[in-house]
């Protein structure tokens, strides 16, 4: 059971990129899943969330409007399309699964409630 995300590299500021979220050993469709970041120095915080039928999606206001997540289930991948791209989102983007749900209510963007993460893909946005 894991997840694998890929898809970051380097971008000039305007440009877009498109992360992608394998999951292997489980259907993604059963899940919430959302994306966090880490940037050098900082914590890790969230990007945004998506339930598995992709009726509720919640962004965090620094992505609102340049940020969309969706969903493949028959490729059981989960996608970040980021558009307008700004150097302060150079980060570390990870994937995640809920811990001990299927989905959730309230802040779904707490780290704390995710138990599967895939690895980190760079994203650098720089000119």
């Amino acid at each position: 059971v894991q997840l694998q995300a890929s898809g970051g590299g380097m971008m000039q500021p305007g440009g877009s990129l498109r992360l992608s979220c394998a999951a292997s050993g489980f259907s993604l469709r059963n899940y919430a899943i959302a994306w966090f970041r880490e940037a050098p120095g900082k914590e890790r915080e969230g990007v945004g969330y998506i339930t598995g039928t992709s009726s509720t999606q919640v962004y965090a206001e620094a992505v609102k409007g340049r940020f969309t997540m969706y969903r493949d289930n028959a490729k059981n991948t989960v996608y970040l399309q980021m558009n307008s791209l700004k150097p302060e989102d150079t980060a570390s983007y990870y994937c995640a699964r809920p811990r001990n749900a299927h989905q959730l209510a309230g802040n779904r963007l707490d780290m704390a409630r995710y138990g599967l993460w895939g690895q980190g893909t760079l994203v650098t946005v720089s000119s």
